[in-house]
C-alpha cells in the first residue's frame, strides 16, 4: 500500500486530499475531513472519561486513567472496567454506527431529510424487538439482535416498494417512509398495551434508547458486528460516492446500481438495527451527524469518516449530559436526551427544506 499520486497527474479536487492506493483498491482522503474526524473521535473520548467519573460512586479523573493503565483498587477496577466502560465504549461505537447509516441514506436519496429514524426503518427495527420480547417471549441477544435486522429489512422492502414509481425520488420515499414509521408505531403501542405490566415496562423502557443496558455480554459481539458493518461500508462507499451522482453517472463509471444500492441499504439498516438490538433506538443522531459533518468539512458530499465521528462525538457528549442531569435531578435515558435536542434540529430543517422546493417551484 503507498501513495502512488503524483502532480503531473493530480486533480485538483478544489481542496486538500491525500490519495492512497493498493491493489486492491485506491481511496482518496480530504485533508480537512481527516483531521477534522480525528478532533471529533479525541471528543468523543474525552466524553466518555469524563462520563466514566459520574453515577452513584463517584472517581476522579485521575483514578480512571490508573485503572485503565493497570492499577487502582479492586472495588475501582469494577467499577470503571466491569460497569461504565461498556456504556463508554458503546457510545462512542454506536455513535459511529448511526452517523455511517444516516450517511448512507441521505445519499442514497440525496435529501438531508434521509435518515433512518425519520424513513423509519429504525421503527421496523424496533417493532422486530416488540414482536420477539412480547410474542415470543425471547429476551436473548441474539433473537433481539436477528429480529431488529429482519424488521429493518423489511421496513426497508416495504418503503421502497411503496415508493418506487420509474424509480425512487428522494422526497416520496422519506413521505412513505414517515407514513410507515406511524402505523408500526400504533402497532408498537397496540403490542404494548396488550402485554403484561412487567413486559410492557421493560419493553417501553427499552423503547427510551439507554446506554445503561450495555454490558460486556452484549458488547463484544455488537462490536463484532460493527467490525463487519464498517468494512462492508467502506468496500462500499465508492459506489455510494457515484450513487450520488445520479444512476446515469453511476452506470457510465461502471457501478452496477441495483446490487450497490442493495448492498449499501443493507448496510444502512444493520447499523440502526445493531444499536436497537444493544440500546433500543436512539433517535436523530442519524439525522444530524452526517448534515453537521458534511458542514464542518466543506466537503460536496457527505462522508462516512466525518459522518461516524459527529456520530461518536455527538452520543458521548448526549451520554454525558445524560448523566450530568442525573447528578442533579434523576437519571434520563440518553435517547431521550438526543430526541429532545434533535427534534429542534428536524423543525429546522423541514423549514429550511419547504422554503427550498417552494423557491424551486416559483
Amino acid at each position: 500500500m503507498k501513495d502512488l499520486q503524483h502532480p503531473r497527474d493530480a486533480v485538483d479536487f478544489g481542496y486538500t486530499s491525500w490519495t492512497v492506493r493498493g491493489t486492491w483498491f485506491s481511496l482518496r482522503l480530504p485533508a480537512r475531513s481527516l483531521i477534522l474526524s480525528v478532533v471529533l473521535f479525541a471528543v468523543a473520548l474525552a466524553a466518555v472519561l469524563v462520563a466514566i467519573t459520574l453515577g452513584d460512586y463517584p472517581i476522579g479523573i485521575d483514578q480512571v486513567l490508573t485503572v485503565l493503565t493497570g492499577g487502582g483498587a479492586a472495588f475501582e477496577q469494577l467499577v470503571v472496567l466491569s460497569w461504565r466502560a461498556p456504556v463508554a465504549i458503546a457510545a462512542i461505537v454506536f455513535g459511529a454506527m448511526l452517523g455511517i447509516g444516516g450517511a448512507i441514506f441521505q445519499s442514497l436519496t440525496r435529501n438531508p431529510l434521509g435518515s433512518p429514524d425519520v424513513i423509519g426503518f429504525d421503527a421496523g427495527s424496533y417493532t422486530g424487538v416488540v414482536v420477539t420480547m412480547l410474542v415470543f417471549g425471547s429476551r436473548g441477544y441474539w433473537s433481539i439482535a436477528a429480529a431488529a435486522i429482519l424488521g429493518g429489512a423489511v421496513t426497508a422492502g416495504v418503503v421502497y416498494a411503496l415508493s418506487y414509481r420509474r424509480g425512487i425520488q428522494g422526497f416520496r420515499l422519506i413521505i412513505v417512509g414517515i407514513g410507515v414509521s406511524a402505523m408500526l408505531g400504533s402497532l408498537n403501542a397496540y403490542l404494548i398495551t396488550r402485554a403484561d405490566v412487567e413486559d410492557a415496562m421493560t419493553v417501553g423502557f427499552w423503547g427510551a434508547g439507554s446506554l445503561n443496558r450495555v454490558t460486556w455480554q452484549n458488547l463484544l459481539p455488537s462490536l463484532v458486528i460493527a467490525a463487519v458493518i464498517v468494512a462492508a461500508a467502506v468496500l462500499l462507499s465508492p459506489a455510494l460516492s457515484r450513487l450520488e451522482l445520479g444512476d446515469d453517472s453511476a452506470v457510465t463509471l461502471g457501478t452496477r446500481t441495483g446490487p450497490a444500492r442493495a448492498g449499501l441499504i443493507v448496510v444502512g439498516v444493520a447499523t440502526v438495527a445493531l444499536v436497537t438490538a444493544a440500546a433500543g433506538p436512539i433517535g436523530f443522531i442519524a439525522l444530524v451527524a452526517p448534515q453537521l459533518a458534511r458542514r464542518l468539512t466543506r466537503t460536496p458530499g457527505v462522508s462516512l469518516l466525518a459522518a461516524a465521528a459527529m456520530g461518536s462525538a455527538l452520543l458521548g457528549c448526549a451520554h454525558l449530559l445524560a448523566l450530568l442531569i442525573g447528578a442533579v435531578h434523576r437519571p434520563i435515558p440518553v435517547g431521550l436526551l438526543t430526541v429532545c435536542l434533535g427534534g429542534s434540529y428536524l423543525i429546522w430543517l423541514l423549514i429550511r427544506e419547504t422554503r427550498s422546493q417552494m423557491g424551486a417551484a416559483r
